[in-house]
């Protein structure tokens, strides 16, 4: 099993920067893909950014240009650098981690993310 825990949000103002972190625990090999989603009221949750390990990085075009998906192997966390974040941006922000080709899925408790006007 993958345990994953995030941390790093909080209230913020339009404009201002977050950067959230994933740490990884557990059974921990085999992973093929760590990303982000978000999920706000009323809404379905949506896929923010995503790294296939090895691979490439892709992001929601919501975000392009404003947030950072990154990995330290080392440390085993997963980062989301959020910047010039938006009154949108507020979600409850979910890590996810995909292990042995996909066939098991993970999810982190959630973070919440409140950007101000």
């Amino acid at each position: 099993q993958v345990q994953l825990v995030e941390s790093g949000g909080g209230l913020v103002q339009a404009g201002g920067s977050l950067r959230l972190s994933c740490a990884a625990s557990g059974s921990i090999f085999s992973i093929n893909a760590m990303g982000w989603y978000r999920q706000a009221p009323g809404k379905q949750r949506e896929l923010v950014a995503v790294v296939i390990i090895g691979g490439s990085t892709n992001y929601a075009d919501s975000v392009k240009g404003r947030f950072t998906i990154s990995r330290d192997n080392a440390k085993n966390t997963l980062y989301l650098q959020m910047n010039s974040l938006k009154p949108e941006d507020t979600a409850v922000y979910y890590c996810n981690a995909a292990q042995d080709l996909y066939l098991r899925v993970y999810w982190g408790q959630g973070t919440q993310v409140t950007v101000s006007a």
